[in-house]
């Protein structure tokens, strides 16, 4: 049951190919919208937390689940709700409450295993999971900007540069500051891919043949 977490270059796919190998793998997908979600709701009492969910069975049905039946309390600040990772000069202290929850969200996916976790420094927080695969994914500048522009509609080369810039600052920022860490170093993960030069598929393959690698011979 693997556990394979996805740090990332802005604009080098990581949420595609999250989402590629999730369903190659028939595994849940753990992404920053799944872990705000469950932060977001995990404001509530845990009988409103139940009655919100739709769908029971579902990856974030069982976080809610298994983090909220805990305590009756609201477990975040409501002023955090809308956290995302931080700028160049954020203030923790006012948040801790949140990057905890977020640590506990994708510890908890985790232990359930058959997991592809993308971002918000999995790599860090599962360094000692016995079973978890790390790998970061990289691609050129060139290849990067023509993704970035083509997802989110930008003409302005300029623009995209820009975003690329400051995204990319924000994740390393944010694994610094909390895990005391330049995510961009290699010897943290197990495999460094480049997708521009891989593709999608090709990256996906690598990712598997791996996994494949690490199984015992009966």
């Amino acid at each position: 049951m693997p556990v394979i977490t996805i740090g990332r270059q802005f604009g080098a796919g990581g949420a595609t190919v999250g989402h590629m190998l999730a369903t190659r793998l028939k595994a849940d997908i753990l992404n920053a919208q799944i872990i705000d979600e469950v932060a977001r709701r995990l404001e509530l009492p845990k009988e409103d937390v139940e009655a919100e969910d739709e769908q029971p069975g579902s990856l974030l049905a069982r976080l809610l689940v298994a983090l909220g039946s805990a305590s009756t309390e609201p477990l975040i600040p409501a002023e955090s709700a809308a956290w995302t990772p931080p700028n160049a000069a954020p203030t923790f202290d006012t948040r801790k409450a949140v990057l905890e929850i977020t640590q506990h969200v994708i510890e908890e996916a985790a232990r359930g295993g058959n997991v592809v976790i993308v971002g918000r420094g999995g790599a860090y927080i599962l360094r000692s999971h016995p079973d978890a695969l790390h790998i970061f994914l990289r691609a050129a500048e060139a290849v990067r900007l023509k993704a970035i522009k083509a997802r989110y509609d930008i003409a302005s080369d300029d623009e995209a540069r820009r975003r690329l810039k400051q995204t990319d600052e924000n994740w390393t920022a944010y694994i610094k500051q909390v895990y005391g860490h330049d995510r961009n170093h290699p010897a943290h993960y197990d495999m460094v891919l480049d997708t521009g030069r891989l593709g999608y598929e090709g990256t996906i393959e690598a990712v598997v043949a791996a996994l494949e690698s690490r199984k015992p011979i009966t």
